[in-house]
């Protein structure tokens, strides 16, 4: 068995791990890379090693782990892309979604010949993003799937919709790729599985530097909107539309009832991608923790935006309200217009629930930056930021050694993925103390025979 990192390997985004075993090559995630533009312009190159792929085994839907997956067709994959049935059905919503931004993008960068190219193209268009989806099958977590001489299993990990650990042997070697794991105590998702146990593990490192802080984020949201309103503001939450964004719907309900926000305070929800995604939640609801009664009223009230129209028309009222958009980031989407209208007016707040990739427009506001640039003009930042970290669905650095304390047994290595150089250093010394473990991060494109 050979392992090849591809993605995810000095960065927090563009998941990608090639296992070579005797029989099969086969691809652990495909996902976009995002952030800094050093590791953006990847996205544009086609790596050798990803030709005559088998299948592709996909941990969970977010699009730095599946977004890569129509320009992998787009560049002759025809084979399975197996996944969490769940994870099959937000995939769709958000690759159809993220093909529509890149179209958009292309098409603003030749109206306004703000592309270094004499004709902008799209990373990959809605025909590559459909052609991708239909190369889903589902695999339910559990049960075992045979890849030629290997075999395959999930197992939830918690975090998102779906989201699962992928354990592959081929027979003489088990390797076990974490995914994203979840919270003990997330809001919409239950604690990860147990991890099985395995010869090599690849565990990701998103918050392998720090500790979530006590602070209660739902109360504090509830502040940050009380003054805000008062002071005739909005505030305006930019989010991610698959997961995070239901988690403030179900929050913002939890607030009105207990009568902490006016329970007549206008909550919009700008954001197709994130709509579908809501229904889907509730659609899945035996996977959640969320008590019935609430996810069946987790719309109650909301008042959803379904048309361009009605979205610039949202942007430009000045009545107050709370306003969920995406990206959550906000690198792109809807979000972008509302943000535009309102981040030059100190009555306003912005809210970043969750974590932000370094590079993002997300990172660098909340670093406290006093420009932003949306649409190629530079903006005075004079609205209200806040970083609620609380309602992030990564696993902080105790959480994950307390998940890997779990396992059967040592693995005989274990590659840190998936983290900042320094979230990822700091999870390889944690793992090397605490449990005194083999254990090393990778450099992107390297490759380890196991």
């Amino acid at each position: 068995m050979k392992l090849q990192f591809l993605g995810a390997a000095d960065g927090v985004t563009g998941s990608r791990h090639l296992v070579t075993t005797e029989d099969r090559r086969l691809l652990l995630d495909c996902g976009l890379f995002q952030g800094w533009k050093l590791h953006r312009e990847r996205n544009w190159a086609a790596p050798p090693e990803l030709r005559e792929l088998d299948a592709v085994l996909l941990s969970h839907a977010h699009l730095d782990h599946s977004g890569w997956l129509p320009a992998l067709v787009k560049h002759g994959f025809r084979g399975p892309i197996h996944a969490h049935p769940a994870t099959c059905e937000l995939a769709k919503v958000l690759l159809l979604d993220s093909a529509h931004l890149q179209e958009e993008d292309a098409r603003r960068a030749n109206r306004y010949g703000t592309s270094r190219h004499a004709k902008a193209l799209p990373l990959y268009t809605k025909a590559d993003a459909l052609r991708a989806i239909a190369q889903f099958v589902p695999l339910a977590p559990g049960r075992a799937l045979k890849i030629g001489r290997n075999t395959v299993r999930l197992s939830p990990v918690g975090h998102l919709l779906g989201a699962c650990s992928v354990w592959l042997s081929d027979g003489h070697r088990q390797l076990l790729f974490s995914g994203d794991v979840g919270r003990s105590a997330d809001l919409l998702m239950p604690p990860p599985a147990p991890p099985p146990g395995a010869d090599v593990l690849l565990v990701e490192s998103t918050y392998g530097n720090r500790r979530h802080g006590a602070e209660d984020s739902a109360a504090r949201l509830g502040e940050i909107v009380q003054r805000t309103v008062q002071r005739g503001g909005s505030v305006l939450l930019p989010a991610f539309a698959v997961g995070r964004a239901q988690a403030l719907l179900l929050v913002l309900q939890r607030l009105k009832a207990a009568g902490t926000i006016p329970r007549d305070l206008p909550v919009w929800l700008d954001s197709p991608m994130a709509t579908e995604a809501t229904a889907l939640y509730r659609r899945h609801g035996t996977l959640l923790r969320v008590p019935p009664r609430e996810l069946r009223g987790l719309t109650d009230g909301l008042r959803i935006v379904t048309t361009v129209q009605q979205s610039m028309r949202l942007a430009a009222s000045r009545y107050p309200s709370v306003i969920i958009s995406a990206s959550g980031m906000a690198t792109g989407g809807r979000v972008l217009h509302h943000l535009k209208a309102r981040i030059g007016d100190p009555r306003h707040s912005v809210v970043f629930a969750g974590f932000q990739v370094g590079g993002s427009r997300g990172a660098k506001l909340i670093a406290g930056d006093r420009e932003v640039k949306i649409h190629g003009e530079l903006l005075p930042v004079r609205a209200e930021v806040t970083h609620l970290d609380g309602f992030s669905g990564h696993a902080d650095q105790g959480e994950l050694i307390a998940w890997l304390r779990q396992m059967p047994a040592a693995p005989a290595q274990t590659f840190v993925v998936h983290g900042e150089p320094d979230a990822a250093d700091a999870m390889r010394v944690a793992i090397q103390q605490q449990l005194g473990w083999r254990v090393r991060v990778p450099q992107h494109g390297e490759s380890a025979a196991l």
